[in-house]
Protein backbone atom coordinates (compact mmCIF):
# COMPACT_ATOMS: atom_id res chain seq x y z
CA UNK A 1 0.00 0.00 0.00
CA UNK A 2 1.41 3.62 -0.67
CA UNK A 3 0.50 6.26 1.46
CA UNK A 4 0.15 9.73 0.91
CA UNK A 5 -0.55 12.75 3.49
CA UNK A 6 -1.60 15.89 3.23
CA UNK A 7 -0.32 18.54 5.99
CA UNK A 8 0.75 21.68 6.29
CA UNK A 9 0.40 23.92 9.71
CA UNK A 10 -1.42 26.69 8.25
CA UNK A 11 -5.29 25.90 8.17
CA UNK A 12 -7.62 26.77 5.56
CA UNK A 13 -4.74 25.91 2.62
CA UNK A 14 -6.45 22.22 1.22
CA UNK A 15 -5.68 19.73 3.32
CA UNK A 16 -8.73 18.16 3.41
CA UNK A 17 -9.99 19.33 -0.17
CA UNK A 18 -6.64 17.33 -1.39
CA UNK A 19 -7.39 14.11 0.41
CA UNK A 20 -11.48 14.27 -0.87
CA UNK A 21 -10.73 15.34 -4.20
CA UNK A 22 -7.40 12.18 -4.73
CA UNK A 23 -9.97 10.10 -3.28
CA UNK A 24 -12.57 10.77 -5.36
CA UNK A 25 -10.75 9.72 -8.46
CA UNK A 26 -9.07 6.99 -6.88
CA UNK A 27 -12.50 5.58 -6.46
CA UNK A 28 -12.80 6.06 -10.01
CA UNK A 29 -9.77 3.22 -10.82
CA UNK A 30 -11.17 0.40 -9.05
CA UNK A 31 -8.14 0.70 -6.47
CA UNK A 32 -8.82 -0.04 -2.71
CA UNK A 33 -8.03 2.62 -0.89
CA UNK A 34 -7.91 3.67 2.77
CA UNK A 35 -8.76 7.31 3.85
CA UNK A 36 -6.93 7.75 7.72
CA UNK A 37 -8.24 11.26 9.49
CA UNK A 38 -5.62 12.31 12.01
CA UNK A 39 -7.34 16.02 12.26
CA UNK A 40 -9.39 16.46 15.79
CA UNK A 41 -11.48 18.95 14.08
CA UNK A 42 -12.85 15.65 11.88
CA UNK A 43 -13.50 17.40 8.75
CA UNK A 44 -12.35 14.58 6.66
CA UNK A 45 -14.72 12.16 8.75
CA UNK A 46 -17.69 14.77 8.69
CA UNK A 47 -17.05 15.27 4.70
CA UNK A 48 -17.62 11.42 4.43
CA UNK A 49 -21.09 11.24 6.44
CA UNK A 50 -19.94 10.71 10.30
CA UNK A 51 -19.97 12.99 13.43
CA UNK A 52 -16.81 13.39 14.85
CA UNK A 53 -18.52 14.26 18.32
CA UNK A 54 -20.41 11.21 18.39
CA UNK A 55 -17.82 8.75 17.01
CA UNK A 56 -16.88 5.83 19.30
CA UNK A 57 -14.45 3.80 17.01
CA UNK A 58 -11.62 5.38 14.90
CA UNK A 59 -8.17 6.31 15.22
CA UNK A 60 -8.46 7.42 18.89
CA UNK A 61 -9.15 3.61 19.95
CA UNK A 62 -5.40 2.94 18.32
CA UNK A 63 -3.98 5.24 20.61
CA UNK A 64 -6.20 4.05 23.58
CA UNK A 65 -5.75 0.41 23.25
CA UNK A 66 -3.04 -0.35 21.08
CA UNK A 67 -3.30 -3.40 19.02
CA UNK A 68 -0.98 -5.61 16.69
CA UNK A 69 -4.31 -7.90 15.75
CA UNK A 70 -5.11 -7.44 12.13
CA UNK A 71 -8.86 -8.48 12.99
CA UNK A 72 -9.03 -5.99 15.55
CA UNK A 73 -7.53 -3.03 13.55
CA UNK A 74 -10.02 -3.93 10.56
CA UNK A 75 -12.75 -3.36 13.13
CA UNK A 76 -12.18 -0.12 12.68
CA UNK A 77 -12.39 0.40 9.34
CA UNK A 78 -15.57 2.55 8.34
CA UNK A 79 -17.19 2.74 4.74
CA UNK A 80 -18.05 5.98 3.05
CA UNK A 81 -19.88 6.82 -0.22
CA UNK A 82 -17.26 6.42 -2.20
CA UNK A 83 -16.54 2.51 -3.69
CA UNK A 84 -13.29 1.10 -2.94
CA UNK A 85 -12.98 3.51 0.14
CA UNK A 86 -12.73 2.98 3.74
CA UNK A 87 -11.87 5.57 6.63
CA UNK A 88 -10.04 5.91 9.84
CA UNK A 89 -12.36 7.93 11.34
CA UNK A 90 -11.51 11.08 13.39
CA UNK A 91 -12.86 11.94 17.04
CA UNK A 92 -12.74 14.99 18.89
CA UNK A 93 -11.00 12.89 21.60
CA UNK A 94 -7.81 13.19 19.70
CA UNK A 95 -7.35 16.51 20.17
CA UNK A 96 -6.28 15.09 24.17
CA UNK A 97 -4.01 12.29 22.93
CA UNK A 98 -0.94 14.63 23.07
CA UNK A 99 -1.47 15.81 26.79
CA UNK A 100 -2.53 12.17 27.63
CA UNK A 101 0.58 10.31 26.02
CA UNK A 102 2.50 12.86 27.69
CA UNK A 103 6.28 11.12 28.62
CA UNK A 104 4.93 8.04 26.89
CA UNK A 105 6.03 9.44 23.10
CA UNK A 106 8.94 7.87 23.10
CA UNK A 107 7.29 4.39 23.86
CA UNK A 108 6.76 3.45 20.44
CA UNK A 109 3.28 6.17 19.84
CA UNK A 110 5.15 7.96 16.99
CA UNK A 111 4.49 4.45 14.98
CA UNK A 112 0.95 3.96 16.15
CA UNK A 113 -0.71 4.57 12.64
CA UNK A 114 2.27 3.04 10.82
CA UNK A 115 1.51 -0.16 12.40
CA UNK A 116 -2.29 0.01 12.28
CA UNK A 117 -1.87 0.84 7.91
CA UNK A 118 0.91 -2.52 8.15
CA UNK A 119 -2.17 -4.42 9.64
CA UNK A 120 -3.97 -4.00 7.01
CA UNK A 121 -2.04 -2.56 3.96
CA UNK A 122 -2.67 -5.89 1.99
CA UNK A 123 -6.31 -5.36 1.62
CA UNK A 124 -5.56 -1.24 0.07
CA UNK A 125 -3.56 0.06 -2.75
CA UNK A 126 -3.27 3.22 -1.36
CA UNK A 127 -3.71 5.08 2.28
CA UNK A 128 -4.37 8.73 2.17
CA UNK A 129 -3.78 11.11 5.56
CA UNK A 130 -5.36 14.24 6.56
CA UNK A 131 -3.28 15.65 8.54
CA UNK A 132 -3.43 18.13 11.61
CA UNK A 133 -2.63 21.63 11.34
CA UNK A 134 -0.02 21.53 14.56
CA UNK A 135 2.59 19.88 15.43
CA UNK A 136 2.55 17.09 17.85
CA UNK A 137 2.10 13.53 17.93
CA UNK A 138 -0.14 13.21 15.40
CA UNK A 139 2.00 14.47 13.19
CA UNK A 140 4.73 12.59 14.00
CA UNK A 141 2.44 9.55 13.23
CA UNK A 142 1.68 10.81 10.06
CA UNK A 143 5.13 11.51 8.85
CA UNK A 144 6.32 8.31 10.62
CA UNK A 145 3.44 6.18 8.12
CA UNK A 146 3.58 7.90 5.32
CA UNK A 147 5.63 7.21 1.60
CA UNK A 148 4.67 10.74 -0.29
CA UNK A 149 4.18 14.21 1.76
CA UNK A 150 1.94 16.55 -0.24
CA UNK A 151 1.88 20.01 1.13
CA UNK A 152 -1.06 22.10 -0.06
CA UNK A 153 -0.05 25.74 0.24
CA UNK A 154 -2.78 28.57 -0.77
CA UNK A 155 -1.32 31.29 -3.59
CA UNK A 156 -0.83 33.99 -1.25
CA UNK A 157 2.03 35.63 0.86
CA UNK A 158 0.78 34.30 4.52
CA UNK A 159 0.68 31.01 2.96
CA UNK A 160 4.23 31.61 2.23
CA UNK A 161 5.24 32.50 5.68
CA UNK A 162 3.19 29.22 6.89
CA UNK A 163 5.11 27.26 4.25
CA UNK A 164 8.67 28.11 5.71
CA UNK A 165 7.70 27.50 8.89
CA UNK A 166 6.33 24.18 7.82
CA UNK A 167 9.73 23.62 5.92
CA UNK A 168 11.67 23.75 9.28
CA UNK A 169 8.82 21.44 10.97
CA UNK A 170 9.44 18.79 8.38
CA UNK A 171 12.85 19.06 8.89
CA UNK A 172 13.12 18.39 12.45
CA UNK A 173 10.43 15.56 12.67
CA UNK A 174 12.77 14.31 9.93
CA UNK A 175 15.65 14.39 12.04
CA UNK A 176 13.89 12.52 15.12
CA UNK A 177 12.56 10.08 13.41
CA UNK A 178 15.69 9.56 11.01
CA UNK A 179 13.19 9.42 7.92
CA UNK A 180 13.58 11.57 5.26
CA UNK A 181 9.83 11.83 3.38
CA UNK A 182 9.42 12.90 -0.08
CA UNK A 183 7.50 16.16 -0.12
CA UNK A 184 5.88 18.24 -2.92
CA UNK A 185 4.27 21.82 -2.71
CA UNK A 186 0.91 22.01 -4.25
CA UNK A 187 -0.27 25.23 -5.33
CA UNK A 188 -3.68 26.14 -4.49
CA UNK A 189 -6.63 28.29 -4.43
CA UNK A 190 -4.72 30.38 -7.20
CA UNK A 191 -6.39 33.16 -9.14
CA UNK A 192 -4.75 34.28 -12.58
CA UNK A 193 -6.69 37.29 -12.38
CA UNK A 194 -4.72 38.63 -9.18
CA UNK A 195 -1.64 39.94 -9.08
CA UNK A 196 -1.13 38.92 -5.55
CA UNK A 197 -1.95 35.14 -6.43
CA UNK A 198 0.48 35.43 -9.70
CA UNK A 199 3.57 36.77 -7.83
CA UNK A 200 2.79 34.51 -4.51
CA UNK A 201 3.02 31.48 -7.14
CA UNK A 202 6.10 33.10 -8.52
CA UNK A 203 7.88 33.65 -5.03
CA UNK A 204 7.08 30.12 -4.18
CA UNK A 205 8.77 28.05 -7.41
CA UNK A 206 11.90 30.67 -6.88
CA UNK A 207 12.43 29.46 -3.28
CA UNK A 208 11.20 25.70 -3.52
CA UNK A 209 11.90 24.76 -7.27
CA UNK A 210 11.51 21.86 -8.35
CA UNK A 211 9.41 20.40 -5.13
CA UNK A 212 6.71 22.53 -6.43
CA UNK A 213 4.29 20.94 -8.87
CA UNK A 214 4.38 22.19 -11.94
CA UNK A 215 0.72 22.75 -12.33
CA UNK A 216 -1.87 24.48 -9.97
CA UNK A 217 -5.70 23.95 -8.31
CA UNK A 218 -7.65 27.17 -9.15
CA UNK A 219 -10.05 28.50 -7.45
CA UNK A 220 -13.33 27.16 -8.02
CA UNK A 221 -16.62 27.55 -6.26
CA UNK A 222 -18.10 24.47 -7.08
CA UNK A 223 -15.81 22.98 -4.37
CA UNK A 224 -17.85 25.07 -1.57
CA UNK A 225 -21.21 23.49 -3.64
CA UNK A 226 -19.92 19.22 -3.50
CA UNK A 227 -18.64 19.77 -0.19
CA UNK A 228 -22.31 21.12 1.05
CA UNK A 229 -23.84 18.03 -0.63
CA UNK A 230 -20.96 16.17 0.96
CA UNK A 231 -19.50 14.91 -2.44
CA UNK A 232 -16.03 15.19 -3.25
CA UNK A 233 -16.09 17.22 -6.36
CA UNK A 234 -14.61 14.38 -8.86
CA UNK A 235 -17.98 13.13 -8.01
CA UNK A 236 -20.60 16.03 -7.70
CA UNK A 237 -19.05 18.24 -10.75
CA UNK A 238 -16.15 15.86 -12.46
CA UNK A 239 -15.74 17.97 -15.46
CA UNK A 240 -15.03 21.29 -13.39
CA UNK A 241 -11.75 22.78 -13.10
CA UNK A 242 -10.91 21.84 -10.04
CA UNK A 243 -11.83 18.34 -10.36
CA UNK A 244 -9.68 18.08 -13.28
CA UNK A 245 -7.04 20.17 -11.54
CA UNK A 246 -6.92 17.22 -9.18
CA UNK A 247 -7.38 14.54 -11.41
CA UNK A 248 -3.80 15.68 -13.29
CA UNK A 249 -2.55 15.68 -9.84
CA UNK A 250 -3.24 12.45 -9.46
CA UNK A 251 -1.89 11.28 -12.78
CA UNK A 252 1.42 13.04 -11.84
CA UNK A 253 1.85 10.90 -8.31
CA UNK A 254 0.65 8.09 -10.65
CA UNK A 255 3.31 8.51 -12.79
CA UNK A 256 6.08 9.27 -9.58
CA UNK A 257 4.60 6.01 -7.97
CA UNK A 258 5.22 4.33 -11.15
CA UNK A 259 8.87 5.00 -12.03
CA UNK A 260 9.81 4.65 -8.31
CA UNK A 261 8.13 0.70 -9.14
CA UNK A 262 10.09 0.38 -11.85
CA UNK A 263 13.05 1.72 -10.24
CA UNK A 264 12.85 -0.83 -7.76
CA UNK A 265 12.51 -3.58 -9.84
CA UNK A 266 15.31 -3.30 -11.86
CA UNK A 267 17.69 -3.05 -8.86
CA UNK A 268 16.05 -6.04 -7.28
CA UNK A 269 16.76 -7.84 -10.72
CA UNK A 270 20.27 -6.85 -10.93
CA UNK A 271 21.10 -7.70 -7.38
Amino acid sequence: MKTWASINQKGGVGKTTTVVSLAGHLANTGKRQLLIDLDPHGSLTSYLGYNPDAMETGIYQLFAHPTTSPADVAKLLLPTPLKNTYLFAASTALATLDRQIGSQKGAGKGLVVARAIQCVADKFSYGLIDCPPMLGILMINALAACDQLLIPAQTDYLSLAGLERMMQTLGMVEKSLNKKTPYMIIPTMYDQRTRASRDALAKMREVYRFNVWGSVIPIDTKFRDASKQGQPLPVYAPWSRGSLAYKKLLNFLLGIQERKDNAEKRQQQSA
